[in-house]
């Protein structure tokens, strides 16, 4: 690995200026060159194809993302292009809208940026629904992971989880403990061995890896060693660390973790009796310290229910299911939490400023609010960030402005239009002005209803009786008396809304359309160039792989099969091969690879084929032996084939005979030539002539039989007289019903005429 090309810890760069006093911080900790653009944006210069080249953090976040797709693509045998892709909790609009880019640089549709804290918290819940009931089951996750400490305090219900309160440090996790422990093998080498490491990039790295892996021991163990042979100017090193000194050196760092716990405890109002567990996650997270520190501070054991190192990307797998309609994902609500205040601010008529704070912190995600103005000219508004000690040092507190207008003019008094503006923050943690409409009310002459038909209108009456009997005299024929005097219709004035749209155009981050689609391209262009360079270099090793296999073949097993002069001629010429992959060869093309390999395999092949043959020939001839004699016996003339046409019959003895025939010629001249001769008789044509036989002989021997005639049925015998008259015991037999179904005895007068029939 070359430390100079290897390229780390790229989330702690996407996004962010060269400028930013976070990154001038980062740049000595970092093995690779890293300088700054014309836009201060951040270059990073690396070897590729033998050429030095320069990209930026979202390239680079781009080809990783690339690379994962593929990955994906081959393990699930399928096109993939829909994705959630996880944040940490504290990336800023920045950030995330650089994210999105390289996830569409790398060819990714993004259905959610999900907070890794929220995506270890869905992971953790939606497989313990039957543990929650209705009262609030409330969990901190605390996720220490290589650069970053992230805690998340989330309220668990049935079928939901809410995310309650955040807190991060940038820059603590894993390699900062790694890091306090390196600055002291440093000084301990410096003054012992008079050695420089941090001076000489390679060293470095060595240390960082023995240092990482000594943190992982020290979790398990109370002391590790530290041993490096030749490190740098032929000096081996070697120490130890024990358990408490790794404590000491960390204990400014173990201060520090514990702020963010307090401050996502008092923002979400909870105390520690209030939790009911405490999730410890991440890689950096199984050091013993840190878990003690959490266990003072709450009472109770820190829990490892999931897995430490995936349960992030579990949890964006199940809200990607949740999001897609191809799965069916049981039903869990996920209300997330952003951890920035946001705030909206425009110029009034007279030139003031006005601030407005639309988002509070922890506001819930996804989350809309409505603005109303009355302007009759364009006006922009920006959102920034409210409290800039929340985010990176210097980082930018805009986050982009909104162009409303050209704004419709209405029949107000004042001549100004009332607009409404809607403000969104999406699930991805990014605030836009969704909609802007002009609204005004118009007063609108409308018909009044018709009044109701008289059958359903109510009568006009005296007053009722005591009795409750109405008195009013009543038509004869039931009629009402008719309304003559009732006025006209008047039309009412109501009030109509008229809503009409407003552009509104925005200038936010992220790359630029042309800049994106140039970046779009060129990965693509690379992606080929890799996949060339992926066969090309499984063409070499295909080369390099048949070289010493073969070698080694034809000095052992398959010695017999080769005369010696041949067999010396092609171990020479694969030694010549050998020797030009490592000098000559060493960066040829594809095609060159591929004409090398077929120049070996036309000598190694045949040898190959001798052997082979040499093992499946006999079996074949034997079952052709067997299968030809066994049809040749079965086609004699016997009873058992008398519906078989006697001129077929002697069609398949004679092309058993013939096949039989074949083969023995065949044998006779495979015998007369040697193990390091081509064969003449190959097991496949073998196979072939046994195939022949069986398709030509099989239909006409498994030719059925004729069915014989089927016998005439035997005449049925007569009924007997008592049977089609009655039973002998004097029963009548039964009678026959007529068309309504009514039996009509013998000798039954007939029915009297009705009154209806007689004329």
């Amino acid at each position: 690995m070359k430390p100079k090309n290897t390229i780390v810890q790229l989330k702690r760069l996407i996004g962010l200026r060269f400028s930013d006093p976070e990154v001038q911080a980062l740049i000595p900790a970092f093995l690779f060159p890293i300088s700054g653009g014309p836009n201060d944006e951040i270059l990073i210069t690396v070897d590729y194809l033998g050429e030095k080249k320069t990209f930026t953090p979202e390239r680079l976040v781009a080809m990783i993302l690339s690379d994962l797709k593929g990955i994906a693509e081959a393990d699930h045998g399928a096109k993939v292009t829909d994705s959630v892709i996880s944040v940490p909790v504290f990336f800023t609009d920045a950030q995330r809208r650089a994210m999105l880019d390289a996830a569409s640089i790398a060819g990714l549709n993004v259905m959610r940026l999900m907070h890794e804290t929220t995506a270890t918290a869905l992971a953790y819940g939606i497989f313990k629904t039957a543990e929650f009931g209705e009262d609030p089951h409330n969990v901190v996750f605390v996720d220490v992971g290589a650069s970053s400490l992230q805690v998340c305090v989330v309220r668990f219900t049935k079928a939901q989880l809410k995310v309650l309160a955040t807190g991060f440090d940038r820059n603590l996790g894993g390699s900062s403990f790694d890091q306090a422990m390196m600055d002291h093998f440093c000084e301990e080498f410096k003054a012992t061995k008079k050695i420089d490491i941090k001076s000489n990039a390679r060293a470095s790295l060595r240390l960082r890896t023995a240092v990482e892996k000594m943190r992982k021991i020290l979790s398990a163990n109370p002391e590790a060693p530290l041993n490096i042979e030749c490190i740098m100017d032929d000096v081996d090193v070697s120490s130890k660390m024990t358990r408490e000194k790794m404590e000491e050196l960390s204990s400014e760092l173990l201060d520090r973790m514990m702020e963010p716990v307090k401050k996502a405890m008092s923002e979400a109002g909870m105390i520690p009796a209030d939790v009911k567990a405490v999730e410890l996650v991440g890689n950096a997270s199984r050091m013993p310290f840190i878990s003690s520190q959490l266990e003072a501070f709450f009472g109770m054991p820190c829990s490892r229910t999931l897995n430490a190192s995936e349960c992030v990307a579990r949890g964006c797998a199940l809200q990607g299911a949740m999001l897609s309609p191809q799965f069916r994902v049981r039903d869990f609500e996920v209300v997330d939490s952003f951890p920035f205040p946001v705030s909206f601010s425009w110029q009034a008529d007279g030139g003031e400023v006005k601030d407005m704070e639309l988002f509070e912190r922890n506001n819930a995600v996804p989350s809309s609010k409505m603005m109303t103005f009355f302007r009759n000219e364009t006006f922009t508004l920006q959102a920034k960030y409210t409290t800039p000690t929340l985010l990176p040092p210097n980082a930018m507190t805009q986050i982009g402005s909104f162009d409303v207008g050209p704004i419709p003019s209405t029949n107000s008094d004042d001549g100004k239009t009332k607009l409404k503006v809607k403000v969104r923050l999406n699930l991805n943690g990014l605030v836009s002005v969704e909609s802007a409409q002009a609204v005004e009310e118009i007063e609108e002459e409308v018909a009044p209803a018709p009044a109701p038909a008289a059958a359903e209108a109510p009568m006009d009456t005296d007053a009722p009786a005591e009795n409750g009997e109405n008195t009013a005299p009543e038509d004869p024929n039931g009629e009402k008396p008719m309304e003559t005097d009732a006025a006209a219709p008047v039309p009412e004035k109501k009030k109509k809304v008229k809503k009409i749209d407003v552009p509104v155009s925005s200038t936010v981050g992220g790359l630029p359309a042309q800049v994106l689609e140039q970046f779009v391209n060129e990965e693509f262009e690379m992606a080929l160039q890799d996949r060339v360079m992926e066969e090309t270099k499984e063409r070499k090793n295909a080369v390099e792989e048949y070289v010493y296999g073969m070698r080694t073949k034809v000095t052992g097993a398959l010695s017999d099969f080769v005369a010696p002069e041949a067999a010396e001629s092609f171990v020479a010429l694969l030694n010549a091969t050998e020797d030009w992959l490592y000098e000559d060869g060493e960066d040829e093309t594809k095609g060159v690879y591929n004409a090398k390999l077929e120049e070996l395999k036309a000598i190694g092949d045949p040898i190959e084929l001798r052997a082979s043959e040499e093992s499946a020939r006999p079996g074949a001839c034997a079952l052709l032996q067997t299968k030809a004699s066994a049809v040749l016996a079965a086609a004699a003339p016997d009873a058992a084939h008398e519906h078989i046409d006697a001129a077929d019959l002697e069609k398949v003895r004679g092309e058993a005979q013939a096949a039989l025939d074949w083969l023995a010629e065949k044998q006779g001249l495979q015998a007369a030539v040697g193990k390091t001769q081509d064969p003449v008789l190959l097991s496949a044509d073998v196979d072939k002539k046994l195939a022949a036989l069986e398709r030509f002989s099989t239909p006409i021997m498994s030719r059925p039989k004729p069915k014989p005639p089927a016998p005439e049925p035997a005449p049925e015998p007569a009924k007997p007289e008592a049977e089609a008259n009655g039973d002998a015991n004097g029963e009548a037999a039964p009678m026959e019903e007529d068309g309504e179904g009514a039996p009509e005895a013998e000798g039954a007068p007939e029915a009297a005429p009705k009154a209806d029939d007689l004329d």
